[in-house]
């Protein structure tokens, strides 16, 4: 019997390298990993698989199953972590996390879903309708499906269609390009894009340059499904054949949009006619979303009504307006969304949707951007970001890594609230998370809702207050 290939991630617990590593227990491998700490439900789905995983970085954990085929080295890999350093001193094979889903899960046909924003969102709904039409293609999106059956990446038996997060991210620790630049892709739907992660691109230029990049790599005979929303500067570097989505221009619109708790019912217009789409998903951005998933699948040659009956399946993605429950855990509680909306624009957006479902209530926004939007230099995108909330409220803030030498040290929760504080007038800093939890419990009532949003976890926040 053919023994079987032994892959080991430094840095399993994350949402996509946790994914990775189940696809590959699906393949045959025999997996293990290692983190600095596992929470669920990350810790949760490696447990319901049988992966061997640890705490922390030890050699001997590592190879007691046997040397490693491959090494897929995360992020957290510094230079002094003795799993990496042992890997690159006996020759063991490694690939960062793009460099993996290159080669393993890039197909052919290689749809990649990129953008500011709805990546996640457009690459799990796209590989849902491929999976319903029967092309069981590859994939990978880097969230959690509502639907615990669906899991986050596959490696397909299909090699004809891969489906892929095209994140703009850095690539590795010594590969600061995007992730998007290893996937090949022959088919792009690509979102709105508006300057993010500015401490890896420190000016909106930089930003809009791997985009353009990335736009100039799909081949001739490719195809382009672009937001109406995306820039000029980049539409103008497509040489393969392009399709426009939107509200108001482009080959597939979207109109008569209404929303309630339950989700979303609306129209898409194309050439030969209007679809009439119904979807479980909240937030009239999943409406520009689907319709550009409706309008790539479509155009691959997936029959319209096949998309729709997808749609109407898919439950979406969790923290993506993700309801969570009552506050105290009653019905006449305020609603509990939870969005990882960690950027202040993301952030416009979600409120924006509320807002239109909880038109006769006040919405409480708790708030912790990403690493990126707490650099100082983006403190002029926070104006004016968060007037459909009625209060928002910072927490303690996750303790980053900094250089104590910089000139620059990224904003903390006081700093944070003074600065949302310019253009809002009521905005609260609390140190202390059940101080946050206690003043929740005694402000809201049925009408009203409470968002967290935010990349960072919440401390079991969501979770305490729910009981």
């Amino acid at each position: 019997m053919e023994q079987k290939k032994h892959i080991h991630f430094i840095g399993i617990c994350g949402v996509a390298m946790s994914a990775l590593a189940i696809a590959f227990d699906e393949q045959g491998w025999q997996v293990s990993g290692s983190d600095a700490g596992f929470y669920p439900p990350v810790s949760d789905n490696l447990k319901r698989r049988g992966i061997d995983f640890y705490p922390g970085w030890h050699v001997d954990k590592m190879i007691a199953g046997g040397v490693p085929d491959l090494v897929v080295v995360g992020n957290v890999a510094g230079s002094a972590n003795p799993e990496w350093l042992y890997a690159q001193a006996q020759k063991i094979a490694y690939l960062n996390y793009p460099q993996t889903i290159a080669k393993y899960f890039v197909a052919s046909n290689s749809i990649v879903c990129a953008g500011t924003y709805g990546k996640t969102s457009t690459s799990a709904l796209m590989a849902w309708i491929l999976n319903e039409a029967g092309l069981n293609p590859s994939y990978m999106f880097g969230g959690l499906a509502t639907d615990d059956n669906f899991a986050s990446a596959r490696i397909g038996e299909n090699k004809t269609w891969s489906v892929l997060e095209g994140d703009e991210y850095k690539s590795g620790r010594d590969d600061q390009g995007p992730k998007f630049s290893h996937y090949s892709p022959t088919h792009l739907l690509l979102t709105a894009v508006q300057w993010d992660h500015a401490d890896i691109y420190p000016t909106e230029q930089k930003y809009l340059d791997v985009f353009s990049n990335l736009a100039g790599s799909i081949p001739l005979a490719g195809l382009a499904v672009v937001s109406e929303n995306a820039p000029d500067e980049v539409i103008l570097k497509f040489k393969c054949n392009l399709i426009k989505y939107g509200q108001n221009s482009g080959q597939f619109r979207y109109h008569d949009v209404t929303q309630n708790k339950n989700g979303l019912e609306f129209y898409i217009k194309a050439d030969d006619g209007d679809y009439k789409i119904t979807t479980p998903m909240l937030g009239e951005y999943m409406a520009e979303n689907i319709t550009g998933c409706f309008a790539l699948a479509v155009s691959i040659g997936v029959p319209a009504q096949t998309i729709i009956d997808a749609i109407a399946k898919f439950q979406g993605i969790k923290r993506r307006l993700q309801k969570r429950g009552q506050v105290n855990g009653v019905a006449n509680g305020a609603d509990i969304y939870d969005d990882i909306a960690h950027s202040p624009a993301k952030a416009n957006n979600t409120l924006r949707v509320l807002r239109k479902i909880y038109s006769d209530g006040k919405i409480y926004a708790v708030f912790e951007p990403n690493t990126g939007n707490r650099q100082k230099q983006t403190a002029n995108g926070y104006d004016n970001m968060f007037q459909n909330a009625d209060e928002v409220l910072i927490p303690h803030l996750t303790k980053i890594k900094t250089d104590p030498k910089a000139t620059n040290q990224p904003l903390q929760g006081n700093e944070l609230a003074e600065l949302i504080g310019r253009t809002h007038p009521i905005v609260k800093y609390f140190e202390d998370d059940q101080k946050l939890l206690d003043y929740l419990k005694q402000k809201t009532h049925s009408a009203d809702a409470v968002v967290f949003m935010g990349s960072h976890g919440w401390r079991n926040m969501i979770e305490k207050l729910t009981q």
